[in-house]
């Protein structure tokens, strides 16, 4: 397909985006890649060469890993305007995440080489860069030290209010469909045990669900019962 323009993205939190109106930006962003992926189609598999790195320029992703027993985790979701690859970029050979489109998705792919003179020839960019790394720090510590504290409840309703939080909700429900099995592999914890948690949340009338469809019905109750555990740092 035709490669999207930066100039013109609409996806303001895009650090290429914000800075692509930078004379020693503007001059490598035509040498990018634009993907179009369709819904289910994996487009990083873990253990290969880096590529670079992605940026979603609309669409919905999932970012996973193999943990214990093979078993998959989700470990993030991304939505217009994120990056993802980025924990592989100049620090080893292979991806260790995979990647996989949740809905039909467009991304802009900046190669290897050409990230590495941007960086090298843009210092407002790599500023930004160097924000965003120090912000993806702090979460990944937040996050193990929050989970190791956590009950399966908190985890299940912690892993809800992330997704509502990234996406969203629409009148009823989420702005994202998920399987239970996908919310436990985010939440790192077991199907049934999800299944267990959205029943009991359901009969508290504190969520609705139907099918792959959650809507959160009484949030502030939500967010006081896992508020100790920092909520607003896992955004």
């Amino acid at each position: 397909m035709s490669s999207t323009i930066c100039t013109s993205c609409i996806n303001e939190d895009c650090i290429i985006k914000r800075n692509s109106h930078d004379t020693q930006v503007e001059v490598y962003l035509q040498r990018k890649h634009t993907i179009q992926c369709k819904k289910g189609q994996q487009f990083i598999l873990e253990g290969a060469p880096v590529h670079g790195l992605y940026f979603v320029n609309k669409g919905k992703i999932k970012i996973a890993k193999t943990g214990y027993q093979g078993r998959e985790q989700i470990v993030r979701l991304a939505k217009d305007g994120e990056i993802i690859g980025h924990r592989g970029f100049g620090s080893g050979e292979s991806y260790q995440i995979n990647a996989v489109a949740l809905e039909d998705t467009i991304l802009c792919n900046f190669p290897n080489e050409l990230m590495k003179e941007m960086l090298k020839h843009a210092p407002n960019l790599t500023y930004d860069f160097m924000m965003f790394y120090a912000d993806e720090l702090n979460r990944s510590e937040t996050k193990v030290k929050k989970f190791a504290q956590m009950t399966v409840r908190e985890k299940v309703i912690d892993a809800i209010l992330y997704i509502y939080r990234k996406f969203g909700q629409t009148e009823k429900y989420l702005n994202i469909k998920l399987s239970r099995k996908e919310i436990a592999d985010f939440a790192g914890t077991t199907d049934e045990q999800v299944i267990r948690v959205i029943s009991a949340l359901k009969k508290e009338n504190l969520l609705r669900a139907e099918a792959k469809k959650i809507g959160i019905v009484d949030i502030e109750v939500l967010k006081k019962e896992i508020s100790e555990h920092n909520f607003f740092l896992d955004s």
